[in-house]
């Protein structure tokens, strides 16, 4: 295994000598972590230490490196970035360096992948084999600050279990951005002890819709699930043991018929009769939104308060997305609250609503963002927007000086076919290969300097909708999601000018990584038999997505 296998692959890339050669380690390799690096030493007995059967056990006291033992070596070096690393394989020591325990978690990610794919595995194949590490020095760093997937659990539950295993997949590709979407119409996935009936009817519906919502076919059973307090305490920990942040996203105004389920007084009771609600059991944009109202409000803060406490993350999502204005045009009492606040219409409405939660999240040091939706009406002071309906609301919040998250579903919405083909299980949107993800590039060309600046990152969108278990979601996530890591973390070339054949090459070492952790990804070759939904309506829409 050498550097010509990394993904995502690193700045730059060299054989330590003239002559490419390795590093053996066996069972007397040390291991020496410096301050501020235990975590990571804590990482790497727990994965590459199970996985290679290695003891790496604690070097001896003394100076780093004095031992004339073989050693990995970690150290933080205020010299780098945050999340830079340097890592020199050397006549017998592996060093690995970076800017904070950050960095040397991901170059300790970078070390794994030079062992070799069983490296990736939970235990040894042979617990006598031999393992090296090829004699490179590689210096990398991040070109952006938020490398993000957003996981929908509303739609289809994942158990804490599979959040964790995702948890790993992210940190292995070099993510470190978690968007939790945690409600929705279709369930209400967080514990809020102030509001129990969230949980105690919000997160089951009775059946589900079975393919695209005009799909005639349901799955007639119960659905559901959701997290305890303790749940979301631990998935929060150990993603903070991946240096990845967890960003929970409540959504408000509109996907929030769960919520109205369970607490009628939420919805716009005076044209819409709420107690006979129950949680959404189909797809689509719901008409059920919440009502303007001060009660309304307290109760969201109540919700708010719980998740802050659960969260430390600085970014808390608010959605905003597909909020119809439909019920509040009919509504005497939304009509009201237009005419008291002086807000212009209904987008008016929704705009003052998000104002509220970003003075109200401002106030207590967090940072509200939300869909691009919140663009309309005004956006609110100090929101961050996420672009999802193409670029150009990223771009009018850059240029308004709002920092952005790109994520056009025109591109990175992996919900969204990887191939024309008829054996695609229940095939929605465009066509988005490994290709056209890896030709994705997040900062639109007309944005200046200053402007481009202001795109903090990027994210990958998976909505879970026709991903009934962790094996849909594994087929419409991998193999694409590693080609949105290299996006993500590299400074590549325009995308006309991307070495895809090189990606590709890479990607033949990766499949055999991806198996090694059991990923159920879709084949080059297509969909294996067990992962096709024959029969199942989905929604394709042909031709190439439009730029917009």
């Amino acid at each position: 295994m050498t550097f010509e296998q990394l993904i995502p692959a690193p700045n730059s890339a060299r054989w330590v000598a003239s002559t490419p050669g390795s590093l053996p380690l066996d069972q007397e390799t040390v291991l020496r972590a410096l301050p501020g690096t235990e975590g990571v030493a804590r990482w790497l007995r727990a994965t590459v230490g199970a996985a290679t059967g290695l003891r790496l056990a604690d070097a001896p006291e003394g100076e780093a490196g004095g031992g004339g033992e073989r050693s990995v070596e970690l150290r933080v070096d205020p010299g780098l970035a945050a999340e830079a690393y340097r890592l020199t394989v050397e006549e017998d020591t592996v060093r690995i360096e970076g800017g904070s325990a950050a960095g040397v978690f991901w170059g300790a990610q970078t070390f794994r992948q030079l062992l070799g794919p069983d490296a990736f595995r939970r235990a040894p194949l042979d617990p006598a084999a031999a393992w090296s590490v090829p004699r490179v020095a590689v210096e990398d760093a991040p070109r952006f600050r938020w490398r993000g997937m957003m996981l929908d659990v509303s739609r289809h539950f994942m158990p804490k279990d599979g959040v964790l295993r995702y948890l790993d997949l992210l940190a292995a590709h070099k993510l470190n951005v978690f968007h939790f979407h945690l409600t929705d119409d279709q369930g209400w996935r967080v514990e809020i002890k102030r509001h129990p009936r969230l949980t105690e009817v919000g997160s089951w519906r009775a059946r589900s819709k079975w393919g695209h919502r005009f799909s005639p076919l349901w799955e007639e059973r119960p659905h559901g699930g959701f997290y305890t307090q303790e749940d979301i305490r631990e998935i929060v920990a150990y993603a903070d043991s991946l240096h990845i942040a967890v960003v929970p996203e409540i959504e408000i105004p509109g996907h929030s018929q769960a919520a109205i389920s369970a607490y009628p007084h939420l919805g716009n009771t005076d044209v819409v009769d709420t107690g006979s609600l129950t949680v959404w059991d189909t797809w689509g944009v719901n008409p059920n939104v919440l009502a303007p109202t001060e009660e309304v409000l307290r109760f969201y803060e109540g919700v708010f308060e719980e998740v802050l406490d659960l969260f430390p993350s600085t970014f808390i999502h608010v959605g905003g997305d597909e909020c119809p204005k439909d019920q509040w045009k009919a509504s005497a009492t939304a009509q009201a609250r237009i005419k008291e606040l002086g807000v212009e219409g209904e987008d008016g409405l929704q705009s003052w609503f998000i104002r509220h939660f970003d003075q109200w999240l401002t106030a207590r040091g967090r940072r509200l963002i939300g869909w691009d939706e919140i663009l309309e009406g005004g956006l609110a002071e100090g929101a961050t927007v996420s672009s999802w309906r193409g670029y150009r609301g990223g771009i009018a919040a850059a240029r308004s000086g709002h920092d952005v998250i790109m994520c056009p579903e025109q591109h990175v919405y992996l919900d969204h076919r990887q191939d024309g083909g008829p054996d695609e299980p229940m095939p929605i949107g465009f066509v988005r290969t490994l290709e056209d993800v890896y030709r994705f590039e997040p900062v639109p060309a007309e944005l200046t300097e200053e402007e481009a600046a202001h795109v903090i990152g990027t994210q990958a969108n998976v909505w879970t909708e026709v991903m009934e278990h962790q094996g849909r979601v594994d087929y419409q996530v991998f193999p694409r999601l590693a080609a949105f890591s290299e996006v993500a973390w590299g400074t590549l070339p325009a995308p006309a000018e991307r070495d895809f054949a090189d990606f590709e090459r890479r990607m033949g070492t990766h499949y055999a990584r991806l198996d090694a952790l059991g990923v159920d990804y879709r084949r080059p070759s297509g969909p294996l038999p067990y992962q096709q939904r024959p029969g199942v309506l989905g929604r394709p829409i042909e031709g190439p997505p439009p730029n917009v």
